[in-house]
C-alpha cells in the first residue's frame, strides 16, 4: 500500500507539473507574442489606438472636447503660462538631478535601470534573469561570485618589462631609421635605478670597477655609459656589470649581443659559485651572493632572448626552462612570460597550457601576456569555424561560450590591447617598463604576440565580434569592478611618463551618458528657456501657445474628415451604434 501511495503522489505530481508547465508556457508564448508584436508592430498598434478613438468620438465628445479645451486655453492668462513653464522646468531640473546622482552612483539611468529590470522583464525583453540581481544591483557572475558595485582602487605601480629590446641592436636602429627616440627619459631612468639595485651591493663599496659602473648607470649620454663600462672592464675584466652595459648599449646585432653576454655568464658563473659557499658567513655575504643570483640569472635569461631572436627558439625554451628549475621562487623577471611567448612559436599549446595552470593564479599579479593567452588557447578550439551569423542564430555552444568568456576576462584587464592586435592602432617599440593594465603593457604584450593571434585562424575574428561586449558588463564607473580589482584611474598619467610623445596614447574606453540624462538635460534646458521668455514676454509667449494649440487643432480635424471620408457612412453608423 505504501508503494501504491508513494506511486499514486508521483503520479499526482508529475501530472501537476505538466499542467503547470503547460500553463507556464502558454504564458510565455502570450507574453512573448505580445513582446514580439510590440518590438515589431507598434505601428499597427498605434493605429487601432487611433481608429478605436475614431469610432468612440460620439460618446466621448471629442469635438465637444476639443472645442471646450480651445475655449478655455484662449481665456488662459499670461500668468498662468509662466506658471506652467516655471514648474515644468522644476520637475524636469529634479528628475536630471536624480538621474546625475543615480548614474554617479550606480553606473546607470535610473529610468534605465526600472526599464531593464522591471518593466522589460514583463514583456519578455531582458536576456538577464531576476535572480542573478542583488537589492544593491550587482550582477551575481556564471561561477557563483557576486559582483559587488564598490570595490577599493589600487595604486599604479610600474614593472619592468620582461620582453625588452636591447638598446644597443634594436631601439638605436629605431632611432637612426626614424630619428625620434623610442625611449623617455623616466622610462631610461628607472632601468638605472634597477641596474643599480640588482647589480651592486654593499660588499662592492670601494672597489674601483664598481664605483665607476655606479657612475655609469646614472649618465644620461650614451655615449658616457659605454665609455664608463669600458673603463671598468680595464680596472677588472671579469666585471660583469660592464659586459652587460656594453652588450645592452654598445652592440650593434643581436649575434654581436649574444658574443659578449656569454663572456658574462661565465664571470657571473663563477662568481655565484664562490659567493655561494660564502654566503653563510654573514649578512655582507649574503647581499653579495643576493647580487650575484641577480647577474647570472639577467645574464641567462637575455642570453635566452638571444637565442628566441636568432631563431633557436628550443634552445632558448631550455634555457629558460633551466632557470625556472634552478631558481623556482625567482619572480623578479617574470620568467614565465618569456617561456610562454617561446611555446607559443613553437606551437606547443599543451605546454602552454601547463605554464598557465601554474602561474595563472588569482593570488599571483596577473599580465596581458596571461589573460589573453588564455583567451588565445580557448578561442584557438572555436576560431576557425565560427561565424557571427550562425552564432547569432543558433546561440553559441559551450565551447564559444568559454572562449567569450575568456575574451571578456582578458579586456576587462586590459583594455587597450584589442586595439593593437586587430591593427586599429598603430604599434610603436615597447618601453622598458610597463603598467599592467595600461596602454604601455598593451603595446609590449602586441609587439611580441601580434603574429600568434596571426597564425590560428579565426583567433582575430572572433577577438573583434565580442570584444566590445566587455565595456557592456562591467560596471560603472572606473572604481568598480566586475571579475578583477577595479580599473586604477592613475594608469593614463603613468603611460604618458613612459610611452613617447609621437605615440597616441589609449585611453580606457569612456562610456557615454545614458539617453535618458541627456533628454532630461535637453528637456530641462528648454523649459527653463520658455519659463524665461514667459516671464520676460508674456502676451507674445501667450499668443505663440494659442497659436501652436490652434494648429494641432486644425490637424486633428483635417485627420478625422479625411477618416470620414474614406470609410462609408453606413458603415460609420453602425461601428457608432456598437
Amino acid at each position: 500500500m505504501f508503494t501504491e501511495g508513494w506511486l499514486d503522489g508521483y503520479s499526482f505530481q508529475c501530472c501537476h507539473l505538466k499542467m503547470a508547465e503547460s500553463s507556464g508556457s502558454i504564458f510565455e508564448k502570450i507574453k512573448s507574442w505580445v513582446a514580439w508584436s510590440w518590438a515589431y508592430l507598434w505601428t499597427v498598434w498605434f493605429a487601432l489606438l487611433v481608429f478605436i478613438v475614431y469610432i468612440l468620438r460620439g460618446p466621448l465628445k471629442l469635438n465637444e472636447n476639443l472645442g471646450y479645451a480651445t475655449m478655455f486655453l484662449n481665456t488662459l492668462t499670461p500668468k498662468f503660462y509662466v506658471a506652467l513653464t516655471g514648474t515644468s522646468s522644476l520637475i524636469s531640473g529634479l528628475i536630471l538631478i536624480f538621474e546625475w546622482w543615480y548614474f554617479k552612483k550606480y553606473g546607470t539611468s535610473f529610468i534605465e535601470h526600472i526599464s531593464l529590470n522591471h518593466i522589460s522583464p514583463l514583456l519578455g525583453g531582458s536576456d538577464i534573469p531576476e535572480d542573478t540581481i542583488t537589492s544593491n544591483g550587482s550582477v551575481i557572475t556564471p561561477n557563483g561570485n557576486c559582483a559587488q558595485p564598490q570595490q577599493s582602487v589600487p595604486e599604479c605601480k610600474v614593472w619592468r618589462n620582461p620582453l625588452n629590446l636591447f638598446r644597443g641592436s634594436e631601439y638605436r636602429r629605431f632611432t637612426m631609421t626614424k630619428n625620434k627616440e623610442p625611449l623617455t627619459y623616466y622610462d631610461m631612468n628607472l632601468s638605472a635605478q634597477d641596474h643599480q639595485t640588482f647589480f651592486t651591493c654593499e660588499y662592492d663599496a670601494g672597489k674601483p670597477e664598481y664605483e665607476v659602473m655606479q657612475r655609469a648607470w646614472r649618465e644620461r649620454n650614451p655615449e658616457a655609459r659605454i665609455k664608463a663600462a669600458n673603463e671598468a672592464l680595464e680596472k677588472s675584466p671579469d666585471c660583469a656589470p660592464a659586459m652587460i652595459l656594453l652588450a645592452e648599449e654598445d652592440c650593434s646585432t643581436t649575434l654581436e649581443c649574444e658574443k659578449m653576454l656569454k663572456q658574462a655568464f661565465k664571470s657571473a658563473e663563477t662568481s655565484y659559485k664562490k659567493s655561494h659557499q660564502q654566503q653563510n658567513q654573514g649578512l655582507q655575504f649574503e647581499n653579495l651572493h643576493r647580487r650575484d643570483t641577480n647577474v647570472l640569472i639577467y645574464v641567462k635569461r637575455r642570453l635566452a632572448m638571444c637565442a628566441r631572436r636568432l631563431g633557436k627558439t628550443k634552445e632558448a625554451v631550455k634555457m629558460i626552462r633551466e632557470l625556472m628549475k634552478e631558481f623556482p621562487l625567482f619572480n623578479l623577471f617574470n620568467l614565465h612570460e618569456n617561456l610562454i611567448e617561446a611555446l607559443l612559436e613553437l606551437q606547443a599549446y599543451a605546454d602552454v597550457q601547463a605554464v598557465l595552470a601554474k602561474y595563472d593564479d588569482i593570488n599571483l599579479p596577473k599580465s596581458a601576456a596571461i589573460c589573453y593567452t588564455a583567451a588565445l588557447l580557448k578561442a584557438r578550439q572555436v576560431a576557425d569555424k565560427f561565424s557571427p551569423d550562425s552564432a547569432s542564430k543558433r546561440g553559441l555552444t559551450a565551447q564559444e561560450m568559454s572562449a567569450v568568456e575568456a575574451i571578456h576576462r582578458a579586456v576587462e584587464f586590459n583594455p587597450h590591447v584589442p586595439k593593437y592586435l586587430l591593427e586599429m592602432k598603430g604599434l610603436i617599440l615597447p618601453p622598458e617598463h610597463i603598467l599592467k593594465r595600461g596602454d604601455s603593457e598593451a603595446i609590449a604584450y602586441a609587439f611580441f604576440h601580434l603574429h600568434h593571434w596571426k597564425r590560428i585562424d579565426g583567433a582575430l575574428n572572433l577577438l573583434h565580434c565580442t570584444w566590445e561586449g566587455t565595456f557592456r558588463m562591467i560596471p560603472y564607473p572606473l572604481e568598480k569592478g566586475h571579475l578583477f580589482y577595479p580599473y586604477p584611474t592613475c594608469t593614463e598619467n603613468a603611460d604618458k611618463e613612459l610611452l613617447p610623445n609621437f605615440h597616441d596614447l589609449s585611453v580606457y574606453p569612456k562610456k557615454e551618458l545614458p539617453f535618458f540624462i541627456l533628454f532630461t538635460a535637453g528637456l530641462c534646458s528648454f523649459t527653463a528657456l520658455l519659463a524665461l521668455l514667459t516671464h520676460q514676454y508674456p502676451e507674445p509667449m501667450g499668443y505663440m501657445a494659442k497659436t501652436i494649440v490652434g494648429w494641432l487643432y486644425m490637424i486633428v480635424m483635417y485627420i478625422v474628415e479625411k477618416m470620414e471620408a474614406m470609410l462609408p457612412s453606413n458603415i460609420i453608423r453602425q461601428l457608432s451604434r456598437i
